[in-house]
């Protein structure tokens, strides 16, 4: 009798260790529900990755090596393709990785530094989408001041801006979420470590934390697009009193690509944070998470190439020269 209590006990012990063991790490289902269209999703996954990286890099290229696009409008726009690059690197990577190998486990450490990071890049591609905009504002409302008002020291402390304020508040907002208690499933039905799934992980009262994952969301994400809203209401303003037609349509064509992407980024976000969790089905959630971080910045660069004159003529003025460049190389 007694060495049968011992066994049981023995048992339950091992089997809770197993099970704390587990809770070590998530498990991302990522898109595991469709087996049979795994290496599909790989390869359409991949192609996306290596567009974006080829896309953003020829931006990253003409806005630092033509001439016509050395001023503050493109070297933003540079600055925002590498940020893009940075920015699905911390998710497509991992994502191929795990349809690869069929297995989605992720340590606690893991899954925390990718959420630090997918927020830190979120919060930055906010604030840099508004400096952006604030640059079109004194561009289109002040050109007479522009040299002065955006000169090279001011858009350098504005892209800092935007690279260093959101990092302490994104590192505080990953150690307040990862220092719950995760003691029922470990499975995030995400193909990436965000705030809103792993929340339904955690055990008790998750109140306070929500609370503050929206106020953060607040200062990063709607202060920056109310800004916005006010620099178009002003640039629109100013454009609709020019005389000329020509005038207005110039005008109107250097803001268009800034504001279909800020459309297509905040309008997905926006839904995704705050959006009340019971509205909102897993499936609808993975599909909003893919389009915001995956799906626009890969028309990041074509909406801002095709749309873009000045763009269009740099990249025809590299396309000879790269030819030549590769004619010559075959020929040594």
């Amino acid at each position: 009798m007694l060495n049968l209590t011992y066994l049981q006990m023995e048992s339950k012990l091992k089997a809770e260790e197993s099970n704390n063991a587990t809770m070590r790490e998530f498990a991302l289902v990522g898109f595991s529900d469709t087996p049979n269209l795994q290496w599909i999703l790989f390869g359409i996954f991949l192609v996306i990755y290596l567009i974006i990286l080829l896309g953003n890099s020829i931006i990253i290229l003409l806005t630092r090596t033509d001439p016509t696009l050395q001023n503050p409008m493109y070297f933003f726009l540079g600055n925002f393709s590498f940020l893009e690059i940075c920015y699905v690197t911390t998710t497509i990577p991992r994502m191929l990785r795990d349809i690869w190998t069929k297995k989605g486990n992720i340590s606690f450490v893991a899954c925390a530094t990718q959420m630090c990071f997918v927020l830190i890049f979120g919060g930055t591609e906010c604030l840099l989408l508004t400096v952006m905009a604030y640059d079109r504002y004194v561009a289109i409302c002040n050109p007479l001041h522009y040299p002065l008002v955006m000169n090279h020291k001011v858009c350098i402390q504005l892209l800092a801006g935007s690279w260093v304020s959101g990092i302490p508040f994104e590192i505080g907002q990953t150690c307040q979420i990862f220092s719950l208690s995760f003691c029922g499933s470990n499975i995030i039905n995400d193909f990436f470590c965000d705030i809103p799934p792993i929340l339904k992980l955690a055990c008790g009262d998750t109140f306070v934390n929500e609370m503050l994952v929206y106020i953060v969301a607040v200062v990063f994400f709607m202060v920056p697009f109310l800004l916005i809203i006010t620099s178009y209401g002003k640039i629109i303003s100013s454009v609709l009193k020019l005389s000329s037609a020509r005038g207005r349509a110039k005008a109107f064509s250097t803001c268009s690509s800034h504001l279909t992407v800020i459309i297509l980024f905040y309008e997905t976000a926006a839904i995704t944070y705050f959006q009340p969790k019971s509205n909102k089905s897993e499936g609808l959630a993975k599909l909003l998470a893919l389009f915001y971080t995956i799906l626009t910045p890969m028309m990041n660069p074509i909406i801002y190439s095709l749309r873009n004159k000045d763009v269009m003529m740099a990249l025809k003025k590299l396309l000879p020269k790269c030819s030549l460049c590769n004619h010559m190389h075959v020929k040594i």
